[in-house]
């Protein structure tokens, strides 16, 4: 045998061995999920507990709902779609670009009125008009964006939209809203309760009556063409003890189980 070579059979043990010694690592997956803006929190959570309990990894993609389901209409590739109210996910479902048999119904939301600074005292509604003065009222984009749409009917049901519309700034979602209040561009802005939780810098000094716009429901969906049995695995983990902690924590209602 020439001199430094190493036996095949005393190589093949050492492989053996070698197997014997190293654990057997499962391969991670890597999921794709399209979420609403306003699951910004809590999904950066939501994938760290993820990764912890599977070894998968998950990828989130924020924008508003109308955004993302058109995104995913023009064959943007997700595996998870979560959106802000029912409509955008009908649509898609309309579509056949949902996994039939993986719709459920996430989460709920309220609707509240923000303002800066963070010791901002609490108004009446029915001052909003007047609080405002001069000034801005934000929002999330009121005929596409649900928390714009949401916030909108809340408006015309207490008979103030025609007060403020021309006082209001539209944002491409509720965080940028959300933000303009933030920073003290606009004193007041109509976001969901959750982000109220999320953001430091504003203070919630009204509520809207829950009657007084459409339920706010966050369906969740894995997407056709996508990685459906680990998306399956995901909803399922979404629904979770774990899942539901983290969800309240930040200001969310759970649903379903």
């Amino acid at each position: 045998m020439p001199r430094g070579l190493i036996p095949y059979r005393f190589l093949a043990r050492l492989i053996l061995i070698a197997l014997t010694l190293s654990p057997l690592r499962v391969a991670a997956d890597n999921l794709t999920v399209f979420a609403a803006a306003s699951l910004k929190n809590a999904m950066d959570e939501m994938t760290e507990a993820w990764k912890e309990e599977t070894g998968h990894t998950a990828a989130v993609a924020l924008a508003g709902s109308s955004t993302l389901a058109r995104q995913i209409e023009q064959g943007a590739p997700a595996d998870v779609f979560i959106s802000a109210n029912a409509d955008w996910m009908d649509r898609l479902d309309t579509r056949e670009l949902v996994v039939k048999g993986t719709r459920v119904d996430l989460l709920g939301n309220t609707l509240v009125l923000v303002a800066h600074p963070a010791d901002a005292p609490e108004i009446s509604l029915n001052a909003l008009r007047a609080e405002l003065g001069g000034n801005y009222l934000a929002m999330a984009l009121v005929n596409s964006v649900p928390a714009g749409i949401y916030g909108k009917a809340a408006l015309e049901h207490l008979e103030l939209w025609s007060t403020v519309q021309g006082q209001v700034v539209q944002a491409d979602n509720v965080r940028a809203a959300l933000a303009f209040v933030a920073t003290g561009e606009a004193p007041f802005g109509i976001v969901y309760g959750s982000d109220a939780v999320a953001q430091s810098g504003v203070s919630v000094v009204a509520r809207f009556p829950r009657d007084s716009h459409p339920p706010i429901l966050y369906p969740a969906a894995a997407i056709n063409g996508g990685k459906e049995e680990l998306a399956a695995e995901f909803l399922t983990f979404l629904q979770s003890d774990r899942a539901r902690q983290i969800f309240e924590q930040q200001g969310f209602q759970t649903l379903g189980k």
